[in-house]
């Protein structure tokens, strides 16, 4: 088992129709909790941070964790460098051994993410490695720092885009965002299938956390293949340190730890059980 190319996930995603859940990671508490929900469910999953978040959690000590964590997990595990803006940040990247990037133009003008994400996929060539891109405006940003609203993709342009380009995962915006949702969105699961019956790449559907489990196996359905999970991690985390740090009793690091890990653990096997499409939804 262990590292592999988040490519041949997809792949296999496709052909057992399900996806493979890309949860973001931002500690070594993070990174352990998907692991162990990743083992214990037997499923592959996708460790990835985005270089949004690298000030807080710099790639230069998470890349070798990350790397080192899939390297010696009892699953395939890819690990993946989620909205990169900078070329650089996407070689250093690869140099830690990540086995895909993303080179995230959505927000500039049609040809001028085509020409970025052709750099992109010309640098992780270099490296066997899986490139990811975006075509619309999903809604937010990774760190709640921006929003440059929701624009749906084209189903023309994404054909146009995956011919001209030759990513092997397109990220779709259908009424999705970054962050919570204050209430359940209402994807546009008409475009969705219009882009998957136009596009023969995996579509990657970013800013899963909020959208009901019916929804998440309805884009399965018509061609997600890896589904973004972030916000759900980091609240969940949250939630299990504030619960451990209230208890009564002696409070020490070790008991924080295990109660970080914890939240992730439970948040991320969640998400695996919705994602692989094969057990009754349940609440």
């Amino acid at each position: 088992m262990g590292l592999v190319k988040m490519k041949d996930l997809l792949n296999q995603a496709s052909e057992q129709n399900r996806a493979v859940g890309a949860f973001s990671v931002g500690n070594l508490e993070m990174i352990k909790g998907a692991i162990k929900a990743a083992e214990e469910m037997n499923t592959p999953i996708i460790l990835q941070i985005a270089e949004v978040r690298l000030p807080h959690s710099p790639l230069s000590l998470m890349g070798p964790m990350m790397v080192e964590a899939a390297r010696n997990a009892k699953v395939e595990v890819a690990v993946h460098l989620d909205h990169g803006k900078t070329i650089g940040v996407l070689r250093q990247a690869l140099e830690y051994g990540f086995t895909s990037v993303m080179m995230d133009g959505s927000t500039l003008p049609f040809e001028e993410n085509i020409n970025k994400t052709l750099e992109a996929a010309r640098l992780a060539k270099e490296y066997g490695a899986t490139v990811e891109a975006e075509l619309g405006l999903v809604g937010g940003s990774e760190d709640g720092s921006t929003d440059d609203g929701i624009r749906c993709t084209n189903p023309e342009d994404a054909k146009v885009f995956c011919e001209r380009t030759g990513v092997d995962a397109l990220a779709v915006a259908i009424g999705n965002a970054h962050g919570n949702y204050p209430v359940a969105p209402r994807l546009a699961f008409d475009v969705l299938k219009a882009i998957d019956e136009k596009t023969d790449v995996p579509l990657v559907l970013h800013g899963g956390t909020g959208i009901t489990p019916e929804d998440f196996r309805k884009a399965v359905g018509l061609g997600i293949r890896k589904i973004n999970i972030a916000t759900a991690s980091f609240d969940s985390l949250t939630r299990e340190a504030e619960k451990y740090l209230k208890s009564e009793g002696r409070h020490d690091y070790f008991g924080l730890n295990e109660a970080m890990v914890q939240g992730v653990y439970e948040n991320v096997k969640q998400h695996i059980r919705i994602f692989n499409c094969v057990e009754p939804l349940s609440y």
